[in-house]
């Protein structure tokens, strides 16, 4: 009979498996905790400060505080943008009160009461400082002024080669030097005058001598008409000598609806 330590069992393979699975599982745990120690923040930097370095002083960067950049108590911020010293007549219109009244007549010159603003000085003729002084201004609201004295934003989404001309709403503000009854913001109705830099002279001329191939419908960025003018050979000529007309008295435009220089 065979010793039993060399008697051959069918499960002997199922435990060497069994273990070889336990070990590495357990390695890959502790490899895990190694990887996980060396990746802490605390490893690689200085001990904290014992408890009695914490009362000692910190030096740090020196950081100006946002209130240093505001302007000092009991003044505004237009106080920057207002000159101090000057002539009280000669204020921007942001930088006094007045008491406008609105019974005045139309276009005439009319003396109104102003005072400076909180933190705003100036003086007289005379060179002494003022807090209410005569101001003389027309009579006439803001939206009334002459357009040279107010500035407007463009619009550049308004077709202006149209029949009959369109119009948009646009915002206007009064120059700070002029002085003006009712508000110095307001809307106003004005006509599609902008520019995309394209010139009626190079369009026309284009039109007169490479009309044939579409070149002044390219130009003017009209690619559709350009590729269908090119391809009839400018319909043939008749198409060409209509183009001629229609540029030549500024019918036909820019494709984005601007005006020409």
């Amino acid at each position: 009979m065979a010793p039993l330590c060399q008697i051959w069992r069918p499960d002997r393979g199922r435990c060497f498996k069994t273990y070889g699975i336990i070990f590495v599982l357990f390695t890959d745990l502790f490899l895990q905790s190694v990887n996980g120690y060396l990746s802490s923040p605390h490893v690689g930097k200085e001990p904290p400060y014992p408890r009695e370095s914490q009362h000692a002083p910190v030096i740090t960067s020196p950081v100006v505080p946002a209130a240093a950049s505001a302007p000092p108590p009991g003044e505004e911020s237009y106080t920057f943008e207002c000159p101090s010293g000057g002539l009280c007549q000669r204020l921007p219109a942001g930088c006094m009160l007045c008491n406008f009244q609105h019974n005045c007549t139309y276009a005439k010159a009319t003396s109104f009461t102003c005072r400076p603003r909180k933190g705003v000085h100036c003086v007289g003729e005379s060179g002494q400082q003022q807090t209410n002084f005569s101001l003389s201004i027309s009579c006439r609201f803001c939206w009334q002024l002459d357009p040279s004295q107010y500035r407007c934003f463009n619009s550049t989404s308004c077709m202006t080669v149209s029949c009959p001309r369109r119009r948009y709403n646009a915002t206007c503000n009064v120059l700070d030097h002029v002085h003006c009854l009712g508000r110095r913001s307001f809307q106003k109705r004005l006509y599609c005058n902008w520019t995309g830099g394209y010139k009626w002279s190079t369009s026309l001329a284009l039109s007169i001598t490479l009309g044939g191939f579409g070149a002044d419908r390219f130009y003017l960025g009209q690619w559709r008409e350009g590729l269908g003018k090119l391809f009839s050979f400018g319909g043939l000529g008749i198409w060409t000598l209509i183009d001629v007309l229609l540029i030549g008295v500024g019918y036909v435009g820019p494709a984005d609806g601007s005006l020409y220089i």
